[in-house]
């Protein structure tokens, strides 16, 4: 997979602290990982968990990344922001057991995890359980086994649901507020990073014309 990170402006110190712990733990999974900011708290761009929500959905509805991990004080803001737009399925991940879970059962594309919130002393710990749980197994597998069916059946169901309850993409971009889309989508690596790996044309040639 292409993972994508997604850091928020009050989190954003800790954004190299993040990636470079998702990072190994996805490249022992044989993924890889683009780091999208923020990466300071000071970045010229301030990305809210609002803006995560829509960057994640561009970033998945185009292809140009197939799961993105995101996350913000609580991670409560930044799921529900993520879950508003079309073709994210987030969860909230706060340790392994959930991780592993979501992968499993709910088999979505998207983690939102708190990073303030119980934040402290072994955080990294919790970190690196956290993602080694998660890209343990390949997605979907069920829990227990003997329950994929079913599970796998569900969530087929959602997605179709959230076909319908959504707007599509590319009606959200046009009618969204466009400043607050070019301040989403202005992130120092983004145009190196989305470009180079984006799958939908029409998506490309809507965001390089902001």
């Amino acid at each position: 997979m292409k993972i994508a990170l997604i850091n928020e402006n009050s989190q954003a110190a800790k954004n190299a602290q993040i990636y470079e712990i998702l990072k190994e733990e996805a490249e022992k999974a044989g993924h890889t990982v683009d780091n999208y900011g923020m990466y300071a708290a000071d970045d010229e761009t301030q990305l809210t968990y609002v803006k995560n929500g829509l960057l994640a959905s561009i970033l998945l509805s185009s292809g140009a990344a197939d799961f993105v991990v995101t996350g913000c004080g609580t991670g409560q803001g930044a799921m529900l922001a993520c879950n508003s737009f079309p073709n994210v399925l987030c969860g909230h991940v706060t340790g392994p057991l959930d991780a592993y879970l979501f992968g499993q059962v709910n088999d979505g594309n998207c983690i939102a995890m708190p990073f303030a919130q119980g934040f402290g002393w072994g955080a990294e710990i919790n970190l690196r359980d956290t993602f080694a749980k998660l890209f343990s197994e390949p997605f979907g597998g069920g829990y227990p086994k003997e329950r994929r069916e079913p599970e796998q059946r569900n969530k087929k169901i959602l997605d179709e649901v959230k076909k319908v309850t959504h707007k599509p993409i590319m009606t959200i971009l046009k009618e969204i507020d466009q400043q607050f889309l070019k301040e989403t989508i202005s992130g120092a690596h983004f145009a190196e990073y989305f470009y180079a790996n984006c799958k939908d044309e029409e998506i490309a040639s809507y965001l390089k014309s902001l």
